[in-house]
This record gives structure tokens, sequence and C-alpha cells, in this order.
């Protein structure tokens, strides 16, 4: 039963809502355990900054203070980690020498690639055990949705699934 809302649009049913809630659970299961699987090497904060270097492109530890939310310093103490373990490089900025670039290592493309890989494979596998004529209009519902949401999810490392490459 399709109410209306303001704007013209209508609102959506109980069971439409429960099972965008229900496939958002099963996507960030999905998260969670590829989070999990590089935990031993990263933490959270630092996967973040992994992800959105990788996403985004280089960035400058003002971009990614301000993408974190956290002081300067905090992401200076990140970043130095991740320099430490050889998954991102400091280089000065070609366009101006007085900023420094923060740029994925060989290593750190990798362990990014690897974290979206597997959330690829875990839901290919999900998407496997539907029945193959449903899954079109599966693929048109959530780019529907994803459009509906202005085609922008977030670029946290920690709940992306997919960074647009």
């Amino acid at each position: 039963m399709d109410v209306s809302v303001s704007g013209g649009l209508s609102r959506p049913s109980s069971r439409e809502v429960e099972a965008v809630m229900a496939a958002a659970d099963v996507l960030l299961r999905v998260v969670a355990h590829s989070v999990a699987e590089v935990e031993d090497i990263v933490n959270t904060p630092q996967l973040r900054v992994l992800v959105l270097i990788h996403s985004r492109g280089p960035q400058n530890l003002g971009g990614v203070a301000a993408e974190l939310g956290v002081h300067a310093s905090n992401a200076t103490r990140i970043c130095d980690r991740l320099v430490t373990a050889d998954l991102l490089e400091r280089r000065e900025d070609p366009a101006d020498r007085r900023y420094i670039r923060l740029e994925l290592t060989g290593k750190g493309k990798e362990l990014v690639n690897s974290v979206l890989e597997h959330r690829r494979q875990a839901i290919a596998e999900v998407i496997s055990r539907m029945p193959a004529g449903r899954r079109p209009a599966l693929a048109a519902a959530l780019e529907a949705f994803a459009a509906a949401a202005g085609g922008r999810g977030t670029s946290d490392g920690r709940f992306t699934l997919a960074t647009g490459n």
C-alpha cells in the first residue's frame, strides 16, 4: 500500500523497510568478516585511512584528519604507523612542495584489495544462492536504492563495500 508523503513520494511499506534492513545486516556481516581478517595487521582507524587513500587517491594529513574527524596529531600518529608498516608512504606534493602527499605502497594496495575482494566474494556467494532469474531485479533494485540515496555511500573503510574502481 503506497501512502503519500511530502513531495509526492510514497511511504515504503514495513515489508520493504524490513527487507532492506535484513539485507543491510547481511552486508554488515560481510564487512565485519573482512575487517576481522586484517585486524592483526591494521586497526580500524588505519584501515579507514588506507581505504580513503585507495578510493580518493593521495591525501595530505589535513584531509585524513578531516575525514577521520580527529586532530591532525592523531592523524599523524595513525599515518606514522602505516608508514612504519610499509603500507603508506610520504611524498612531496608536486603541485606544492610545502605539502606531503600520503600514498599507498604496493603492500598497502594489496591489503585494501584483499579486503575488498573478500567482500566481493562473500557477496557473490550469497547472490549465487539466489534463483538466477531474480538476480537482474536485485541489481536493478539496488542500483535504484543507491541512486535514491545520492549514489554515494561511505568512504569509511570499516563499511565501504567498493571504492568506485
